[in-house]
Protein backbone atom coordinates (compact mmCIF):
# COMPACT_ATOMS: atom_id res chain seq x y z
CA UNK A 1 0.00 0.00 0.00
CA UNK A 2 2.58 2.20 0.77
CA UNK A 3 4.41 1.61 -2.76
CA UNK A 4 1.06 2.23 -4.43
CA UNK A 5 1.13 5.65 -2.28
CA UNK A 6 3.96 6.80 -3.31
CA UNK A 7 3.58 5.94 -7.14
CA UNK A 8 0.68 7.86 -7.32
CA UNK A 9 2.08 11.08 -5.30
CA UNK A 10 4.79 10.42 -7.86
CA UNK A 11 2.08 10.45 -10.80
CA UNK A 12 0.01 13.72 -9.50
CA UNK A 13 2.97 15.70 -8.85
CA UNK A 14 4.31 14.89 -13.42
CA UNK A 15 0.46 15.93 -13.88
CA UNK A 16 0.71 19.04 -11.75
CA UNK A 17 4.24 19.70 -12.91
CA UNK A 18 2.64 19.00 -17.09
CA UNK A 19 -0.32 21.51 -16.18
CA UNK A 20 1.76 24.21 -15.15
CA UNK A 21 3.61 24.21 -17.96
CA UNK A 22 0.63 23.80 -20.14
CA UNK A 23 -0.32 26.98 -19.49
CA UNK A 24 2.86 28.67 -19.72
CA UNK A 25 2.45 27.14 -23.42
CA UNK A 26 -1.12 29.02 -23.51
CA UNK A 27 0.25 32.45 -22.10
CA UNK A 28 3.26 32.53 -25.24
CA UNK A 29 3.10 35.00 -27.40
CA UNK A 30 2.69 33.60 -30.90
CA UNK A 31 3.84 36.26 -32.79
CA UNK A 32 6.59 39.65 -32.50
CA UNK A 33 3.09 42.35 -32.26
CA UNK A 34 2.04 39.90 -29.86
CA UNK A 35 5.02 40.12 -27.69
CA UNK A 36 5.27 42.50 -24.53
CA UNK A 37 7.99 44.76 -23.92
CA UNK A 38 11.64 44.35 -25.09
CA UNK A 39 11.14 47.10 -28.33
CA UNK A 40 14.99 47.34 -29.33
CA UNK A 41 15.04 43.71 -29.73
CA UNK A 42 11.82 43.29 -31.78
CA UNK A 43 12.78 45.92 -33.73
CA UNK A 44 16.02 44.81 -34.69
CA UNK A 45 14.86 41.17 -35.07
CA UNK A 46 11.93 42.32 -36.96
CA UNK A 47 14.39 43.58 -39.70
CA UNK A 48 16.53 40.49 -39.56
CA UNK A 49 13.61 37.90 -40.11
CA UNK A 50 11.90 40.45 -43.27
CA UNK A 51 15.34 41.20 -44.66
CA UNK A 52 15.94 37.65 -44.55
CA UNK A 53 12.28 36.38 -45.86
CA UNK A 54 12.64 39.03 -48.81
CA UNK A 55 15.77 37.37 -49.63
CA UNK A 56 14.07 33.69 -49.23
CA UNK A 57 17.32 32.83 -47.26
CA UNK A 58 17.14 31.33 -43.69
CA UNK A 59 18.38 33.94 -41.55
CA UNK A 60 21.52 34.43 -39.34
CA UNK A 61 21.93 32.95 -36.34
CA UNK A 62 20.12 34.37 -33.40
CA UNK A 63 21.86 34.46 -30.00
CA UNK A 64 19.56 35.79 -27.19
CA UNK A 65 20.99 36.95 -23.38
CA UNK A 66 19.91 37.82 -20.30
CA UNK A 67 18.53 37.02 -17.09
CA UNK A 68 15.47 34.13 -16.67
CA UNK A 69 11.99 34.67 -17.27
CA UNK A 70 12.60 37.46 -19.46
CA UNK A 71 11.40 35.59 -22.91
CA UNK A 72 14.05 33.82 -24.63
CA UNK A 73 12.37 30.75 -25.17
CA UNK A 74 9.14 32.79 -26.11
CA UNK A 75 11.35 34.77 -28.64
CA UNK A 76 12.75 31.84 -30.28
CA UNK A 77 9.90 29.90 -31.01
CA UNK A 78 8.26 33.39 -32.61
CA UNK A 79 11.34 33.41 -35.02
CA UNK A 80 10.19 30.04 -36.02
CA UNK A 81 6.25 31.07 -36.47
CA UNK A 82 7.62 34.22 -38.24
CA UNK A 83 9.08 32.09 -40.81
CA UNK A 84 6.91 29.53 -40.96
CA UNK A 85 9.61 27.07 -40.23
CA UNK A 86 9.35 24.00 -38.03
CA UNK A 87 11.49 24.11 -34.63
CA UNK A 88 12.98 21.83 -32.94
CA UNK A 89 14.19 22.43 -29.10
CA UNK A 90 17.45 20.89 -27.08
CA UNK A 91 19.28 22.51 -24.12
CA UNK A 92 23.01 22.93 -23.50
CA UNK A 93 23.21 20.08 -21.07
CA UNK A 94 21.73 17.74 -23.03
CA UNK A 95 24.64 17.79 -25.87
CA UNK A 96 26.56 16.24 -24.07
CA UNK A 97 28.48 14.44 -27.26
CA UNK A 98 29.33 15.72 -30.89
CA UNK A 99 26.96 12.12 -32.16
CA UNK A 100 24.01 13.50 -30.42
CA UNK A 101 24.23 17.38 -31.95
CA UNK A 102 24.92 15.20 -35.15
CA UNK A 103 22.02 13.20 -34.73
CA UNK A 104 20.22 16.21 -34.44
CA UNK A 105 21.16 18.52 -37.22
CA UNK A 106 21.30 15.77 -40.06
CA UNK A 107 17.24 15.68 -39.41
CA UNK A 108 16.81 18.90 -40.10
CA UNK A 109 14.61 20.53 -43.10
CA UNK A 110 15.91 23.10 -45.40
CA UNK A 111 14.97 26.17 -43.53
CA UNK A 112 14.12 25.05 -39.46
CA UNK A 113 14.89 27.14 -36.75
CA UNK A 114 17.22 24.79 -33.86
CA UNK A 115 16.59 26.21 -30.19
CA UNK A 116 19.22 25.47 -27.85
CA UNK A 117 18.80 26.66 -24.28
CA UNK A 118 21.26 27.46 -22.04
CA UNK A 119 23.70 27.28 -24.56
CA UNK A 120 26.79 28.17 -23.25
CA UNK A 121 26.81 24.84 -20.58
CA UNK A 122 27.02 22.81 -24.22
CA UNK A 123 29.84 20.07 -24.42
CA UNK A 124 32.99 21.01 -25.73
CA UNK A 125 33.03 18.13 -28.18
CA UNK A 126 29.19 19.52 -29.54
CA UNK A 127 30.47 23.23 -29.73
CA UNK A 128 33.43 22.48 -31.95
CA UNK A 129 30.52 20.58 -34.20
CA UNK A 130 28.43 23.51 -34.08
CA UNK A 131 30.96 26.09 -35.42
CA UNK A 132 31.41 24.16 -38.78
CA UNK A 133 27.65 23.51 -38.89
CA UNK A 134 26.57 26.79 -38.29
CA UNK A 135 29.23 28.84 -41.12
CA UNK A 136 28.91 25.74 -43.65
CA UNK A 137 26.21 23.84 -42.92
CA UNK A 138 28.12 20.47 -42.87
CA UNK A 139 29.29 18.05 -40.34
CA UNK A 140 32.40 15.81 -39.92
CA UNK A 141 31.48 12.27 -38.58
CA UNK A 142 34.40 10.10 -37.44
CA UNK A 143 34.53 6.91 -38.01
CA UNK A 144 36.64 4.71 -35.87
CA UNK A 145 39.50 5.47 -33.23
CA UNK A 146 42.78 6.20 -33.22
CA UNK A 147 45.20 6.27 -36.24
CA UNK A 148 42.31 3.72 -38.21
CA UNK A 149 40.24 6.81 -37.79
CA UNK A 150 37.95 8.23 -40.73
CA UNK A 151 36.12 11.82 -40.99
CA UNK A 152 33.37 11.96 -43.13
CA UNK A 153 32.08 15.06 -44.11
CA UNK A 154 28.07 15.17 -43.64
CA UNK A 155 25.95 18.13 -45.34
CA UNK A 156 23.26 19.19 -43.43
CA UNK A 157 20.10 21.25 -44.66
CA UNK A 158 20.40 25.54 -44.13
CA UNK A 159 18.93 26.11 -41.06
CA UNK A 160 19.09 28.66 -38.11
CA UNK A 161 20.03 28.12 -34.75
CA UNK A 162 18.53 30.29 -32.28
CA UNK A 163 20.42 30.51 -28.61
CA UNK A 164 19.54 31.48 -25.65
CA UNK A 165 21.55 32.04 -22.36
CA UNK A 166 21.95 33.46 -18.74
CA UNK A 167 25.40 34.27 -18.86
CA UNK A 168 26.65 35.19 -22.09
CA UNK A 169 30.43 35.62 -20.47
CA UNK A 170 30.29 32.17 -20.48
CA UNK A 171 30.13 31.74 -24.27
CA UNK A 172 33.69 30.77 -25.81
CA UNK A 173 34.58 33.91 -28.29
CA UNK A 174 34.84 31.47 -31.80
CA UNK A 175 31.19 30.51 -30.83
CA UNK A 176 29.74 34.10 -29.68
CA UNK A 177 31.41 35.28 -33.30
CA UNK A 178 29.31 33.08 -35.34
CA UNK A 179 25.99 34.53 -34.36
CA UNK A 180 25.12 37.11 -36.93
CA UNK A 181 22.49 38.83 -33.74
CA UNK A 182 22.77 39.42 -30.41
CA UNK A 183 19.66 40.26 -28.65
CA UNK A 184 19.79 41.66 -24.65
CA UNK A 185 16.86 41.23 -23.19
CA UNK A 186 16.58 43.78 -20.52
CA UNK A 187 14.06 43.55 -17.32
CA UNK A 188 10.76 45.13 -17.72
CA UNK A 189 8.87 48.00 -16.80
CA UNK A 190 5.98 48.21 -14.45
CA UNK A 191 4.12 49.06 -16.92
CA UNK A 192 4.98 46.31 -19.04
CA UNK A 193 4.33 44.27 -17.06
CA UNK A 194 0.81 45.54 -16.28
CA UNK A 195 0.02 44.84 -19.89
CA UNK A 196 1.54 41.42 -19.62
CA UNK A 197 -0.18 40.60 -16.41
CA UNK A 198 -3.68 42.01 -18.02
CA UNK A 199 -2.82 39.73 -21.49
CA UNK A 200 -2.61 36.42 -19.21
CA UNK A 201 -5.32 37.90 -16.90
CA UNK A 202 -7.24 37.89 -20.87
CA UNK A 203 -6.22 34.28 -22.02
CA UNK A 204 -6.92 32.08 -18.83
CA UNK A 205 -10.13 34.45 -17.79
CA UNK A 206 -9.70 35.98 -14.84
CA UNK A 207 -11.64 38.79 -13.65
CA UNK A 208 -9.17 41.49 -13.05
CA UNK A 209 -9.20 45.22 -12.74
CA UNK A 210 -6.45 48.12 -13.07
CA UNK A 211 -5.34 48.20 -9.47
CA UNK A 212 -5.11 44.43 -9.03
CA UNK A 213 -2.86 44.16 -11.88
CA UNK A 214 -0.63 47.28 -11.01
CA UNK A 215 -0.13 45.66 -7.42
CA UNK A 216 1.40 42.05 -9.25
CA UNK A 217 3.31 44.24 -12.06
CA UNK A 218 5.16 46.09 -8.91
CA UNK A 219 5.43 42.90 -7.19
CA UNK A 220 7.36 40.44 -10.47
CA UNK A 221 10.84 41.68 -10.10
CA UNK A 222 10.73 43.00 -13.51
CA UNK A 223 10.05 39.45 -15.00
CA UNK A 224 7.24 38.36 -16.91
CA UNK A 225 7.09 34.69 -15.76
CA UNK A 226 7.41 35.93 -12.48
CA UNK A 227 4.46 38.02 -13.09
CA UNK A 228 2.16 34.92 -14.33
CA UNK A 229 3.23 32.63 -11.54
CA UNK A 230 1.93 35.59 -9.15
CA UNK A 231 -1.71 35.99 -11.16
CA UNK A 232 -2.00 32.18 -10.81
CA UNK A 233 -1.57 32.14 -7.56
CA UNK A 234 -3.54 35.70 -6.75
CA UNK A 235 -6.33 33.95 -8.69
CA UNK A 236 -6.25 30.82 -5.87
CA UNK A 237 -6.70 33.06 -3.47
CA UNK A 238 -9.53 34.86 -5.31
CA UNK A 239 -11.70 31.97 -6.10
CA UNK A 240 -11.22 30.94 -2.61
CA UNK A 241 -11.50 33.34 -0.38
CA UNK A 242 -13.00 36.62 -2.00
CA UNK A 243 -15.71 36.81 -4.55
CA UNK A 244 -13.31 35.55 -8.16
CA UNK A 245 -12.48 38.75 -8.98
CA UNK A 246 -8.98 40.24 -8.43
CA UNK A 247 -8.42 43.65 -6.98
CA UNK A 248 -6.10 45.65 -5.35
CA UNK A 249 -6.95 44.42 -2.11
CA UNK A 250 -7.01 40.78 -2.79
CA UNK A 251 -4.06 40.92 -4.58
CA UNK A 252 -2.42 42.10 -1.73
CA UNK A 253 -3.85 40.00 0.66
CA UNK A 254 -3.06 36.90 -1.48
CA UNK A 255 0.55 37.67 -1.88
CA UNK A 256 0.82 38.17 1.79
CA UNK A 257 -0.72 34.90 2.22
CA UNK A 258 2.80 34.05 -0.79
CA UNK A 259 5.31 35.73 1.23
CA UNK A 260 5.63 38.21 -1.31
CA UNK A 261 6.27 41.51 0.05
CA UNK A 262 5.73 45.07 -1.31
CA UNK A 263 9.11 45.16 -3.52
CA UNK A 264 8.74 41.47 -4.99
CA UNK A 265 10.87 39.95 -1.99
CA UNK A 266 10.11 36.23 -0.82
CA UNK A 267 10.69 34.69 2.01
CA UNK A 268 14.49 33.51 1.01
CA UNK A 269 15.33 37.18 0.09
CA UNK A 270 13.94 38.03 3.51
CA UNK A 271 15.88 35.21 5.36
CA UNK A 272 18.93 36.41 3.16
CA UNK A 273 18.75 40.11 4.37
CA UNK A 274 17.62 39.13 7.89
CA UNK A 275 20.71 36.78 8.41
CA UNK A 276 22.78 39.59 6.91
CA UNK A 277 21.64 42.30 9.15
CA UNK A 278 21.15 40.49 12.67
CA UNK A 279 23.54 37.63 12.62
CA UNK A 280 26.55 39.34 11.21
CA UNK A 281 25.64 43.00 11.91
CA UNK A 282 25.38 44.16 8.04
CA UNK A 283 28.88 42.24 6.85
CA UNK A 284 30.73 41.88 4.46
CA UNK A 285 30.54 37.86 4.89
CA UNK A 286 31.19 35.52 2.69
CA UNK A 287 28.66 33.73 0.64
CA UNK A 288 29.21 30.20 2.11
CA UNK A 289 28.79 31.84 5.33
CA UNK A 290 25.62 33.23 4.40
CA UNK A 291 24.07 30.48 2.82
CA UNK A 292 24.51 28.10 5.56
CA UNK A 293 23.00 30.58 7.87
CA UNK A 294 19.94 30.41 5.54
CA UNK A 295 19.98 26.92 5.03
CA UNK A 296 20.30 26.93 1.61
CA UNK A 297 23.16 26.15 -1.07
CA UNK A 298 25.73 29.05 -2.18
CA UNK A 299 24.69 28.87 -5.81
CA UNK A 300 20.89 29.50 -5.06
CA UNK A 301 21.34 32.32 -2.79
CA UNK A 302 24.21 33.56 -5.24
CA UNK A 303 22.06 32.91 -8.27
CA UNK A 304 18.29 33.49 -7.60
CA UNK A 305 18.60 35.98 -4.66
CA UNK A 306 21.69 38.07 -4.86
CA UNK A 307 21.01 39.36 -8.58
CA UNK A 308 17.59 41.44 -7.31
CA UNK A 309 18.69 42.31 -3.63
CA UNK A 310 21.39 44.03 -5.48
CA UNK A 311 19.84 45.69 -8.65
CA UNK A 312 16.88 46.74 -5.70
CA UNK A 313 20.21 48.30 -4.14
CA UNK A 314 19.89 46.09 -0.70
CA UNK A 315 23.09 43.88 -0.99
CA UNK A 316 26.48 44.91 -2.20
CA UNK A 317 28.85 42.67 -3.40
CA UNK A 318 32.21 43.84 -1.93
CA UNK A 319 36.16 42.29 -2.09
CA UNK A 320 35.94 41.29 1.21
CA UNK A 321 32.24 39.71 0.79
CA UNK A 322 28.49 40.86 1.32
CA UNK A 323 27.33 44.33 2.61
CA UNK A 324 23.54 45.01 3.45
CA UNK A 325 22.67 49.03 2.37
CA UNK A 326 20.80 51.50 4.38
CA UNK A 327 17.95 50.40 2.28
CA UNK A 328 17.86 46.94 3.35
CA UNK A 329 18.14 47.75 7.06
CA UNK A 330 15.21 50.27 6.08
CA UNK A 331 13.25 47.65 4.69
CA UNK A 332 13.56 45.23 7.39
CA UNK A 333 12.00 48.06 9.54
CA UNK A 334 15.65 48.10 11.16
CA UNK A 335 17.52 51.73 12.14
CA UNK A 336 20.89 51.14 10.05
CA UNK A 337 24.01 51.59 12.02
CA UNK A 338 25.72 55.17 11.96
CA UNK A 339 29.13 53.53 10.54
CA UNK A 340 27.36 51.77 8.15
CA UNK A 341 29.78 50.66 4.95
CA UNK A 342 28.97 52.92 1.76
CA UNK A 343 27.56 56.03 4.22
CA UNK A 344 30.27 57.83 4.15
CA UNK A 345 28.34 60.94 5.13
CA UNK A 346 28.81 59.74 8.22
CA UNK A 347 31.84 58.03 8.75
CA UNK A 348 31.56 54.58 7.17
CA UNK A 349 34.27 53.38 4.41
CA UNK A 350 32.98 53.00 1.17
CA UNK A 351 31.33 49.89 0.06
CA UNK A 352 34.59 49.08 -2.15
CA UNK A 353 36.96 50.51 -0.10
CA UNK A 354 39.55 47.24 0.40
CA UNK A 355 42.10 46.48 3.49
Amino acid sequence: MEYEAVEEDEALSAWAQTGEENVEGTLRPRKLDEFVGQPRVREQLELVLESARRRGVPPDHVLLSGPPGLGKTSMAMIVAAELNAAIRITSGPALERAGDLAAMLSNLAPGDVLFIDEIHRIARPAEEMLYLAMEDFRVDVVVGKGPGATSIPLEIAPFTLVGATTRSGSLTGPLRDRFGFTGQMEFYTDAELELVVRRAATILDIPIDRDGCAEIARRSRGTPRIANRLLRRVRDYAEVRADGKVTREVARAALAVYDVDDLGLDRLDRAVLTALTRSFGGGPVGISTLAVAVGEEATTVEEVCEPYLVRAGMLARTPRGRVATATAWEHLGMVPPADLPGRPDQGGPSLFEQD
